[in-house]
């Protein structure tokens, strides 16, 4: 499986460190020690997409096509946008907006990941592997979704970052919203593979 380093996202990703680079100059500068951290992490983020890419490729795992750009957008809408621009405080929808589509991505490369790793046995019908398929992706996404309420949990106890803006409710909020978008994504999908089967 070869899951290519475009040079579109390559250039994106180098722009994008600049300008947190700058950003974190900037914050260093005026002594905005809470977004120089968020600024920090926001760097050492762009690079995760590459470090999946090249993990996929050596245990020849399939990612979606334009992972990278997709993923490097949703860094930079979260991390710069979101708490360096105020994203979050200016529109009340942005972190909503994420979250439901960090949970509709998470299935989709879940359904691909799985291709090269579960084969359909022969006696298995095309409807019961691809609810099994479903389930994984959606049950993927969630566990995606869980981990990155613990990354912000424990970027605002170690660092004071405060990702977390309202506590139980916003966390609650943020999960709930992943886990129906997922679902939405799941069913659209199995609907979708069942018209592909029958035509």
């Amino acid at each position: 499986m070869n899951n290519k380093n475009s040079k579109l996202s390559i250039g994106i990703a180098a722009l994008f460190e600049i300008i947190l680079i700058t950003t974190a100059i900037f914050n260093i500068v005026s002594k905005q020690w809470k977004d120089l951290t968020i600024s920090l992490i926001a760097i050492v983020c762009i690079i995760l997409p590459f470090i999946i890419t090249y993990i996929a490729n050596i245990k020849n795992l399939a990612l979606p096509p334009n992972f990278q750009l997709i993923s490097l957008s949703f860094i930079l809408f979260a991390q710069y946008f979101g708490e360096i621009l105020k994203f979050y405080r200016k529109f009340f929808w942005w972190d909503l907006f994420l979250h439901a589509l960090f949970g509709s991505y998470a299935v989709i490369v879940a359904l691909y990941l799985i291709k090269g790793v579960v084969k359909k046995e022969k006696e298995t019908s095309e409807n019961r592997f691809t609810i099994f398929t479903i389930i994984f992706a959606f049950c993927f996404s969630i566990t995606l979704g869980t981990l990155w309420e613990m990354f912000e949990f424990v970027g605002d106890f170690l660092f004071k970052a405060h990702m977390v803006k309202g506590g139980l409710v916003d966390t609650s909020t943020d999960i709930l919203i992943k886990i129906l978008s997922a679902f939405i994504t799941s069913i659209v999908y199995y609907y979708r593979n069942r018209k592909l089967i029958k035509s």
